[in-house]
């Protein structure tokens, strides 16, 4: 698993560490059932706090993408099928959005509101 983080950005580090493991798990390179690095293994392996980690990790918990055990690390919890149609989407709604030139941040509250 190949996680990048870039200290300089004005996003937070467990935005991008819970973003770059999203992917991972949406895109089928992580499967259900398939354990996380231990939080401290990850935080050394990328010299990043090791409570920054974990808030990474609670949230994809929250989202319902890994579960938490204390002692056995984090585990993915993707149903398999949901998140590939919805990755297919994505791509090709990305996809879409750079031909029409559409700038991220409108992209981004596009969909907000259509969340909505």
């Amino acid at each position: 698993m190949v996680i990048r983080v870039d200290p300089s950005s004005p996003r937070p580090l467990f935005e991008q560490l819970a973003a770059g493991i999203r992917g991972s798990i949406v895109d089928g390179r992580l499967v259900d059932g398939e354990r996380l690095p231990s939080a401290r293994a990850l935080a050394e392996s990328l010299d990043i706090n090791v409570n920054t980690v974990l808030h990474g990790y609670r949230v994809l918990r929250d989202e319902g993408l890994v579960e938490l055990h204390r002692g056995r690390g984090a585990v993915v919890t993707v149903r398999v099928g949901g998140h590939a149609v919805l990755a297919g989407l994505i791509h090709d709604l990305v996809a879409e959005a750079r031909e029409h030139r559409v700038a991220p941040a409108a992209l981004h509250a596009l969909i907000d509101e259509a969340y909505r």
